[in-house]
């Protein structure tokens, strides 16, 4: 077989080149052997590599079985702990429980006990109740017989008496009658009298001790915001600005406000003067914003004076409503809040009138809660006693007069009306919650602190009543305690008795009322004791 193979190359021209049949077998025989060789090669490293996953196999089977083994006995050890504390969680819960019938077993054996104490002390008690019954039968039957030999006796005296006086059980009875009655109409009459001082000191004692109970449950402050009627100037140049030329600008800011400013040469002040709180205030504030801001001229005065009554009237309101809300009164009349509100700028003898008619508005309160009266009611009109305050400066008349006009004509309850007219003993009071408003407004405006006064004007007011009350003969020496209102006076038992020391104290008190000026009463209380005294040797 030739097999002519061609080959290309350079030159033009094929070159055959021919291989003989020996040739071409051993190639394909060394291709067969290569391919056999390469067979058995392979199947000997899948011999290999299956030996090697065999051994592999057996090893994490190996490997799995000891680690089966050691969770067995990890989970053997881990039952065996669970039942260890199991049993002891059960045996604690039975022990618990054991304890628990033990000291039930116990009360109930107390208890068993008791019972059988109560059974026992029963017994007993009925055995005594059987015995008082059969004594007091006894004596059921022996006060019988007693009972029928007096009535026995009294009807032998009645027939004995009958018959030595002539007289019948009518004339008898009624003679009798006549005379008890002669006999006890002075024991009546003494008896009558007794009980009225009993009852007038029980009345006194109870009285005292309600005001004092409501004096206790509120306890207000006794400060009160003094109005001031001076304006701080930055220096005394400023007081020319404030005059102006020839004058115009104070007349423009008096005429403004209704108030006289009063310029002197006192320095780095103005002083401001007004019978109306309100507008005083309303000129102190307009005086320093016009300083402050430095333009001072007639229309830059009336529009600062204008902005400043707008901004009073404001507070004026809330002031107002404050109140109101404070004391927890509703349902005033819009001018009604805005008087009140104008008694924050007032003040009697030092005291804020606003302050002051809301502490008599809680102490009424209290007072008619106690005595079994309309509360609410009672601090309605406690509020509004002083309301006529508010406009004293513009109308004619007294405070009560005016405040109670006030309120009718906006339409308050009479019983309000009342109290505002007569809190000050102008009028019979005729209604309790007068009466009761009154009181309280006593107890405010005199209680310790409420109305303050110099310290120069204390002492020497306290001097003036000790001077007075020494300058009497018999008296030994005089303290004036309570801040004024009551003197204790001491008397000289060698000069004086008794009855020449009440006349010393009448007269004591008549010339404090005669010689001095003061708010409220200034009670005057002498004291005159004799001592003895002896050495035992």
């Amino acid at each position: 077989m030739d097999l002519t193979i061609y080959s290309s190359a350079t030159q033009p021209a094929l070159l055959p080149l021919a291989l003989t049949a020996t040739q071409v077998g051993w190639v394909v025989g060394a291709a067969l052997l290569g391919a056999v060789m390469g067979f058995g090669l392979l199947q000997l490293i899948n011999h290999l590599r299956r030996r090697d996953a065999d051994k592999e196999a057996r090893q994490i089977i190996d490997r799995a079985e000891i680690e089966a083994a050691g969770r067995r006995k990890e989970a053997e050890i881990e039952a065996k702990e669970i039942a260890l504390k199991e049993k002891s969680r059960v045996e604690e819960e039975a022990n618990k429980l054991r304890n628990e019938l033990h000291e039930r077993d116990r009360q109930l054996d107390k208890r068993e006990d008791a019972l059988q104490q109560r059974d026992d002390q029963l017994g007993k008690q009925e055995k005594m109740v059987e015995s008082n019954q059969r004594r007091l039968a006894e004596k059921m039957e022996d006060v019988n017989r007693r009972q029928k030999e007096l009535d026995d006796l009294l009807d032998v005296e009645r027939q004995t008496l009958h018959r030595l006086s002539g007289l019948n059980a009518d004339d008898a009875r009624t003679e009798l009658l006549d005379r008890l009655d002669k006999e006890l109409a002075h024991e009546q009459g003494a008896l009558i009298v007794k009980q009225q001082k009993a009852i007038e000191q029980a009345c006194d004692a109870k009285a005292k001790e309600l005001l004092i109970t409501c004096i206790q449950r509120f306890a207000a402050a006794h400060t009160a915001e003094a109005t001031t009627n001076t304006v701080d100037i930055p220096n005394d140049d400023m007081k020319g600005r404030i005059i102006g030329r020839e004058g115009r600008n104070i007349r423009s800011f008096e005429k403004a406000t209704g108030v006289d400013v009063i310029i002197d040469d006192t320095p780095g002040v103005v002083i401001v003067s007004a019978f109306d709180p309100v507008r005083r205030e309303i000129a102190r504030i307009s005086l320093a914003n016009l300083i402050t801001d430095g333009r001072i001229h007639p229309s830059r005065i009336e529009e600062v004076v204008a902005e400043t009554e707008k901004e009073i009237e404001g507070k004026l309101k809330v002031y107002g409503e404050e109140a109101m809300q404070e004391v927890d009164v509703p349902g005033l009349h819009p001018k009604v809040i805005n008087l009140l509100g104008r008694l924050r700028y007032r003040t009697s003898y030092s005291q804020n009138v606003l302050r002051h008619s809301i502490e008599v508005a809680f102490i009424s309160g209290l007072i008619a809660e106690e005595m079994g009266l309309d509360g609410d009611l009672a601090r309605r009109a406690g509020l509004l006693h002083d309301i006529g305050k508010a406009a004293d400066h513009d109308t004619e008349g007294g405070h009560p007069k005016i405040g109670a006009d006030l309120l009718k004509r906006y339409g308050e309850n009479e019983v309000v009306v009342h109290a505002a007219l007569g809190h000050h003993d102008d009028i019979r009071a005729d209604m309790p919650y007068t009466v009761i408003c009154a009181a309280a407004d006593a107890c405010s405006a005199s209680r310790p602190g409420a109305r303050r006064e110099t310290l120069d004007r204390y002492i020497k007011r306290m001097q003036e009543l000790e001077t007075i009350a020494t300058g009497f003969e018999g008296v030994h020496q005089a303290f004036a305690i309570q801040a004024g209102r009551e003197v204790r006076v001491i008397a000289n038992t060698k000069q004086t008795t008794d009855e020449s020391a009440a006349k010393i104290c009448r007269d004591i008190a008549a010339a404090f009322e005669q010689q001095l000026t003061y708010p409220g009463e200034i009670r005057v209380t002498m004291i005159r004791e004799s001592r003895f005294s002896e050495t035992a040797k």
